[in-house]
């Protein structure tokens, strides 16, 4: 009977780990659409005039230089790449909860047919 409770344990604690890793993923999830979002919005100019400069900038000769420079681009990059941790952390998370799940069916099998077959 105290397998039975190891076992369960054992799993639970697998779930949690993968329930971990779905939470860190989903934060670099909304990070990266956060970063999509203000990727793809207008914005001011640097003079904050009111003028809106267009989202996705083709080239700088086309656009005023200052619609380039006024552009949060370290902000954004900063954003983006605060979320690679997030993203690496949940998948392994995700990813060793997982395989600790499928081991323990695996077992759980193994041992239900060594029994059955004895």
């Amino acid at each position: 009977m105290r397998s039975l409770a190891y076992d369960n344990e054992f799993r639970a604690k697998a779930r949690r780990t993968q329930g971990w890793g779905l939470g860190l993923f989903t934060i670099a999830a909304l990070l990266w659409v956060w970063f999509g979002v203000q990727l793809l919005t207008p914005y001011e100019d640097a003079d904050g005039g009111g003028s809106p400069c267009p989202a996705l900038l083709t080239s700088e000769y086309v656009h005023d230089k200052e619609c380039v420079e006024s552009r949060d681009w370290p902000g954004m990059l900063a954003l983006l790449g605060g979320s690679v941790p997030f993203a690496v952390v949940g998948a392994a998370l995700y990813t060793s909860g997982s395989v600790a799940h499928r081991m323990a069916e695996h077992l759980a099998e193994v041992t239900r047919l060594d029994t059955a077959s004895a």
